[in-house]
């Protein structure tokens, strides 16, 4: 005989577990678009490929290129000879979404 604990225990387990099957696909298919994203380089035809894109909207890209410091590249204190530099992205889309409830842009 199950007792009434246990069948809660289950249901809740299957559901956590559906949940979580849920939420690990999704992120898988956003790992596979990102792996598969196309690389450019970052030089003086880049705005141009954007705005030829749909919507002037890249989704994933990779970009490559030189990053150069501004001042003395950071020195690792741990690996000898790793060096790197710190980049600040700033990235601003604007979007016109239309709201049905105050039925405006």
């Amino acid at each position: 005989p199950i007792t009434p604990g246990e069948l809660l225990c289950l249901g809740s387990s299957l559901a956590f577990s559906g949940l979580f099957y849920y939420l690990y696909r999704r992120k898988a298919r956003v790992v596979a678009r990102i792996q598969e994203a196309p690389k450019l380089q970052v030089d003086d035809d880049l705005p141009a490929l954007v705005s030829a894109a749909e919507g002037r909207c890249l989704p994933y890209v990779a970009l490559e290129g030189i990053v150069l410091p501004a001042q003395a590249a950071l020195t690792s204190h741990y690996h000898e000879g790793l060096q790197g530099v710190i980049q600040k992205l700033l990235l601003k889309e604007h979007r016109l979404i239309w709201n049905s409830l105050v039925r405006s842009w």
